[in-house]
């Protein structure tokens, strides 16, 4: 991989920072003798589903790479959910049997030679008058998910989408708690893509719906239009699903909260900007990440679109603090580029 030139959000990031996929792969030209342990980023087959898996599930070791027995159910964050029916899991990911499905950038057969810069932009309150729309949208491609409120704010987030990342249950609860501050609707294009994160049934059956343009037919959703969230166009080509190995890989290996072993262990797993963030530094060679927390996160709105000033509410269903220090450390080590200031 290339290593990109690109001004730097962050004010300790330097001009020379390695690539992502350089950094985690081996060790790149210019990242000198330093040994950063982390796991091994390269390795991880399956970031997108395509297919059902065997009987036999596995996870990827960190070192080797090399799977090895699971012990949680393929389609959770955390082994603690009820079995999901089988029949729909089966016709959702047999409608994502195609190549594009498994790849990230699947409007070209043959990936860019170039170094594929990636920005992924949260909801933080630090983005509220950062004046950095023009350096995302200078990314090649730019990630944002939930409430990402665009139209009044596009001098601080920027204009363009390529990727929206969102569970059924963020992206709803978004519209219903954000539609006064401009989220009226989930970002649309042609060239857009959608990525689910399975936390529940009802992502696969409202990802199944959409793909075949019809009302979701059971469950929490049932009679929802998938349409007037993504829009007309519904081909397989639109849509993302990761893999729950892969998320289950990234809980364990870059995000082992405490909260697992307290009573709120079942409630636990990784922020969606969090999934989102790991997801482009697994794919992309530069990654910049914009309105994510920071060591100062009480200076800020909780969300960039917010009028009045409301603070940082750490829930317990993330361990936000614990996401903080790993996008510090990442930054520091010249893997991630993170806004602060």
């Amino acid at each position: 991989s290339s290593v990109c030139a690109l001004p730097a959000p962050g004010r300790r990031s330097g001009p020379n920072a390695t690539s992502s996929r350089a950094f985690f792969g081996h060790k790149a030209s210019n990242a000198g003798p330093r040994k950063v342990q982390w796991p091994t980023l390269l390795a991880v087959s399956s970031i997108f589903h395509t297919a059902f898996p065997n009987t036999k599930t596995e996870e990827f070791s960190p070192v080797s790479g090399q799977p090895r027995p699971m012990r949680q159910h393929p389609h959770t964050h955390h082994g603690t959910l009820p079995c999901l029916a089988p029949t729909a899991i089966n016709s959702t990911l047999s409608l994502l049997n195609g190549s594009e499905s498994s790849r990230l950038y699947a409007a070209s057969r043959k990936r860019p030679s170039k170094c594929i810069r990636c920005a992924v932009v949260g909801n933080g309150g630090i983005l509220n008058g950062s004046r950095q729309g023009l350096n995302i949208d200078a990314h090649d491609y730019v990630f944002r998910l939930n409430g990402a409120v665009i139209k009044g704010f596009e001098k601080d987030v920027g204009t363009k989408t390529s990727f929206y990342g969102f569970t059924v249950n963020t992206m709803k609860n978004s519209l219903i708690s954000y539609w006064n501050f401009g989220f009226t609707s989930v970002p649309q294009g042609q060239d857009l893509h959608y990525i689910f994160i399975p936390s529940d049934i009802r992502d696969y059956v409202m990802l199944r719906s959409a793909i075949l343009g019809v009302d979701v037919p059971e469950g929490p959703d049932k009679g929802d239009r998938p349409q007037t969230y993504f829009g007309p166009e519904a081909s397989a080509r639109k849509f993302k699903l990761l893999h729950p190995d892969f998320i289950s890989y990234l809980r364990e290996r870059f995000l082992k909260s405490k909260l697992i072993n307290t009573n709120f262990g079942d409630l636990y797993m990784p922020s969606t900007g969090a999934l989102m963030l790991l997801t482009a530094l697994h794919t992309c060679d530069q990654v910049s990440a914009y309105g994510f927390i920071t060591s100062n996160y009480w200076k800020f709105s909780d969300h960039y679109f917010e009028r009045i000033k409301k603070p940082l509410i750490f829930y317990v269903n993330h361990d936000l603090s614990l996401e903080a220090t790993l996008w510090k450390k990442l930054h520091k080590a010249g893997i991630l580029r993170l806004y602060q200031r």
